[in-house]
């Protein structure tokens, strides 16, 4: 099968799905062109409240495929942060399912998600000091407010890989599972994440990512979008609410 993008939905949930298993699911230029269209798509779906990235098999993402480097460093370098960009402004919960190598591009992606999941034994860096590039502006400044300065200089400064306990420890990631229990955590939790109100999480998503163009719209949102009255009533009546707002 070619480097390509797999994606499906259920339960509320689209999984994306990075396969190019023979270079570690490493980002071909088709495939950093191909995420925001695909994005796109899965936001406008009704049926998709939350959105989970993923590799196939044992590894994340690698990277992006060295050889577009040679190619044309700068096209290469713009596309993944499109698609970096993209991930980031999708309007719905997202969460990394990492496993195995997350490691330059695939660290751009997993950032650009809200949360990560981890499983023991994955490996986490931000190579560009290796090969001489300098690393986006966007991309180092995300990675700054994920982990703090001191923590996105180390592994800015010295491309080296840290393991999952370090990386829980700077905030890289949320949680870490045992070998062969991220599949269903991710799948308990992205099931939560489609039960809760997307008003509640688009919100807040806006307001914790520093936009602060929009609070007038979210108290308008909040009063006529009816999920309050919803989840009030049926806190009273003792039953699981059903959330209605959609963007």
């Amino acid at each position: 099968m070619e480097p390509q993008l797999l994606h499906h939905v259920g339960d509320g949930v689209a999984t994306v799905v990075i396969h190019h298993p023979a270079k570690r699911n490493a980002m071909t230029t088709p495939m950093w062109r191909a995420l925001p269209p695909l994005l796109d798509t899965l936001a406008g779906r009704a049926d998709v409240h939350a959105l989970v990235l993923t590799g196939e098999g044992a590894t994340f993402c690698a990277g992006a495929d060295i050889s577009t480097l040679r190619e044309s460093p700068d096209e290469a370098q713009g596309l993944a942060v499109l698609a970096e960009e993209a991930l980031a402004a999708f309007p719905k919960p997202t969460l990394a399912a990492i496993r195995g190598y997350c490691v330059g591009g695939g660290s751009q992606l997993a950032a650009a998600c809200d949360l990560r999941f981890a499983e023991e034994g994955s490996l986490f860096g931000v190579t560009p000091a290796k090969l001489g590039i300098v690393y986006p502006a966007s991309s180092t400044r995300r990675l700054a407010a994920l982990v703090g300065p001191s923590a996105a200089k180390y592994l800015l400064f010295s491309g080296e890989l840290i393991d999952t306990e370090r990386a829980l420890r700077t905030g890289l990631v949320d949680e870490v599972l045992p070998e062969g229990q991220l599949r269903k955590r991710v799948a308990e939790f992205t099931r939560v994440l489609a039960a809760r109100s997307l008003l509640t999480q688009s919100a807040a998503k806006e307001f914790v990512d520093g936009r602060t163009d929009r609070d007038a719209h979210w108290a308008a949102q909040a009063r006529s979008g009816g999920d309050t009255a919803e989840g009030v009533a049926a806190f009273l009546e003792r039953r699981q609410p059903r959330f209605t707002w959609a963007p």
